[in-house]
């Protein structure tokens, strides 16, 4: 896996140059927080990166429950028992496989690789506002119902999963980049995107750490550009 560090952040990605799948290591001070868990074969790869860093994963923090952002958690947490595991309370019910809609939702159906057979099951269910060491919890409902992106405190850099994408240019999770579809085919609902969208901006994050696309540093303009263009998109 290719390794970018950037403050406190540091980028893992398969396959950077064909399909990239990231997580993500953030340092604490005498710990690793490892948000999302790539895919099944990356279990030795997100170790070894620990390895280098000098400290353990602590904390295992999961954007949203499809099969590309928590392929490697089984086996993570085979090999790192005592790690927490948290998700959102929604999406727990995802990691789960159940893709029912609760009623206030919108009717669309949950899309992408939503697992089947995981076997762990999470510590701690999160909601908006929640702290995870220096990572404050932020609700980013749309390419999932329960999606969750998270703040740096420490330097503002924002981890936003499939809330945005940055393969291919920047975009809003539903809105359809044709070198790199496939977090718009995965979307569940785009208008909430949307709102998520809005939300995450408002944070003013000095960085933008997607699960697809390198980070983009100072992405104000590019989030801007994007949630234009969503607007733009949905209003036809």
């Amino acid at each position: 896996m290719r390794l970018i560090r950037e403050k406190t952040v540091v980028q893992l990605t398969y396959l950077p140059n064909v399909f990239p799948v990231n997580c993500y290591l953030v340092e604490e001070e005498d710990s690793l927080t490892l948000v999302d868990a790539a895919l099944p074969n990356n279990v030795k790869a997100i170790l070894q990166a620990a390895d280098q860093l000098g400290k353990p994963i602590n904390r295992i923090v999961l954007t949203h429950a499809h099969d590309d952002h928590i392929g490697a958690l089984d086996g993570l947490k085979e090999l790192l028992p005592a790690a927490q595991v948290f998700i959102s309370k929604r999406d727990a019910r995802l990691l789960e496989g159940d893709l029912s809609l609760e009623p206030n939702e919108p009717g669309g159906p949950i899309r992408g690789g939503v697992p089947k057979k995981v076997r762990t099951k999470p510590d701690v269910l999160l909601k908006d506002g929640d702290r995870i060491g220096s990572l404050l919890a932020v609700a980013a409902p749309g390419h999932t119902p329960g999606s969750m992106a998270f703040l740096d405190t420490r330097n503002d850099i924002l981890i936003v999963g499939d809330a945005f994408q940055t393969r291919a240019g920047v975009a809003v999770s539903g809105q359809l980049k044709l070198l790199f579809p496939f977090p718009a085919m995965a979307t569940w609902d785009k208008r909430t995107s949307l709102e998520s969208a809005r939300r995450l901006r408002d944070l003013k994050p000095s960085l933008l750490a997607a699960g697809h696309g390198n980070m983009v540093l100072q992405p104000k303009r590019q989030i801007d550009k994007a949630i234009n263009e969503a607007e733009r998109s949905l209003a036809k």
